[in-house]
């Protein structure tokens, strides 16, 4: 078997997987409808949509599988492949395992817009204020990101150190500024914590409409820039000689990364270490070539990310966990592991 058919069997027992853990995410709940049956919804929905027929959703069943848990699972999905693309594309980018697209100001910018919209909720009331959520977060992610590319220019470029250290910085600056949002907030402190946890409940088809077209560009994007990827693992220098536009891939990456974690973001608040623990899982099994590694953390982020909801949905009875939560609790110790393992690197 040549190397582009082994990818393509890996891609598609990922997509299987990806398959079987979204129906058993639909099929498990509070009201536990069997898997066939789900199937069977499902398969005659799509196959009203193509015949144009009538939609009847008169049956309980389907009302929990169509308007309830499938956007929520198909969200789940298509967050957890954002965050880890962008952690892919990061970590290739800084040629640093433990990076992702957080460490660039993405993750302070959009608490930071989603915290002001939420304090805009007491005064605009609370339907413009919760639809306002998703817009300001976007918007904060990319303002912080814009701020972050113009502090470490030099010269036209972006040195890798520099844009590091103005990430961390930023976070540092907008950490504040949100803690002093979340001094003056009463009624919406609540609802903002539980926000910045990162949670899919409540979601629906709205927001998949929202974040399906961020996930589109970057996938055309991954797809574009994993030769690129590939030789600027090898050093800037080295990506030059074998004729990459080094800053202008750097740019795209950098854009790349950066919508599709504020995308995420926007609809589901703050969910850590997807972006971080699946590309390095992904590196561990299927090698570095980004031309599989980033279409394989797409969709082992989606599995990781069904998953986690699901048990962020059913792990306390008759109540939903925020599935950062749950995402913390895996990613957590890993961090860990990947920083002691570093330091023994060093020494």
């Amino acid at each position: 078997m040549n190397q582009r058919s082994k990818s393509m069997a890996i891609l598609l027992g990922l997509g299987a997987i990806l398959i079987i853990v979204s129906v058993l995410a639909v099929a498990i709940g509070s009201v536990h409808i069997p898997a066939g049956e789900v199937v069977a919804i499902i398969l005659r929905r799509l196959h009203q949509l193509v015949t144009w027929q009538a939609t009847n959703l008169e049956l309980g069943n389907d009302v929990i599988v169509l308007n309830l848990r499938l956007p929520r699972a198909i969200l789940a999905a298509c967050v957890g492949a954002c965050l880890a693309l962008a952690g892919c594309m990061m970590q290739g980018l800084l040629r640093n395992p433990m990076a992702d697209p957080y460490v660039i100001g993405v993750s302070a910018g959009a608490s930071v817009g989603g915290a002001i919209a939420f304090l805009l909720t007491g005064a605009l009331g609370w339907r413009f204020g919760m639809a306002l959520t998703p817009l300001l977060a976007f918007l904060g992610a990319i303002a912080a990101v814009v701020l972050v590319y113009l502090i470490a220019r030099v010269d036209g470029r972006i040195p890798i150190m520099s844009l590091l250290l103005s990430g961390i910085a930023l976070n540092t600056v907008l950490s504040a500024v949100l803690s002093f949002l979340i001094y003056f907030s009463t009624k919406e402190l609540q609802s903002l914590i539980y926000w910045l946890m990162g949670s899919f409940n409540g979601r629906g088809w709205l927001h998949v409409g929202i974040i399906l077209p961020h996930l589109a560009i970057g996938l055309v994007l991954a797809v574009c820039l994993a030769r690129d990827l590939n030789a600027l693992s090898l050093g800037e220098e080295a990506a030059a000689t074998l004729g990459v536009h080094v800053e202008g891939s750097k740019r795209l990456l950098l854009l790349a990364s950066t919508l599709l974690t504020a995308g995420a973001v926007s609809v589901s608040g703050i969910i850590g270490f997807v972006g971080l623990l699946v590309p390095h899982i992904s590196r561990l099994l299927f090698g570095p070539d980004h031309r599989l590694l980033l279409p394989a953390s797409a969709l082992l982020g989606s599995i990781f990310l069904v998953i986690a909801d699901l048990l962020s949905r059913i792990i306390v009875a008759n109540a939903q966990l925020p599935v950062g939560i749950i995402t913390s609790i895996c990613g957590g110790p890993f961090f860990l592991y990947l920083l002691r393992r570093n330091q023994a690197r060093r020494f």
